[in-house]
């Protein structure tokens, strides 16, 4: 199950791990304009842990999940001006 809200400068979605005996806590990902940040509750240290993403490992990422085993360079798209 997953949430979706969007908030004024942030979309938030929170991953709700559900259906297996042994459950993970939520994961709560807040994207940004310029970054991407996931923040999950680590009850071994009693603290929440976030991680935050460029937007260019974020697109790296979701290519990343569709190709095989190997090392990978994104190239810029042509005309799109990017610098990431």
């Amino acid at each position: 199950m997953f949430t979706i809200e969007h908030d004024f400068d942030a979309t938030v979605i929170t991953l709700v791990d559900e259906g297996s005996p042994h459950l993970e806590e939520d994961v709560t990902i807040q994207a940004f304009e310029e970054c991407v940040t996931l923040e999950q509750y680590d009850p071994r240290r009693d603290e929440v842990v976030k991680i935050v993403m460029s937007m260019a490992q974020v697109r790296e990422l979701a290519a990343a999940l569709n190709l095989p085993e190997g090392v990978y360079r994104m190239s810029p798209k042509k005309g799109s001006g990017a610098s990431d």
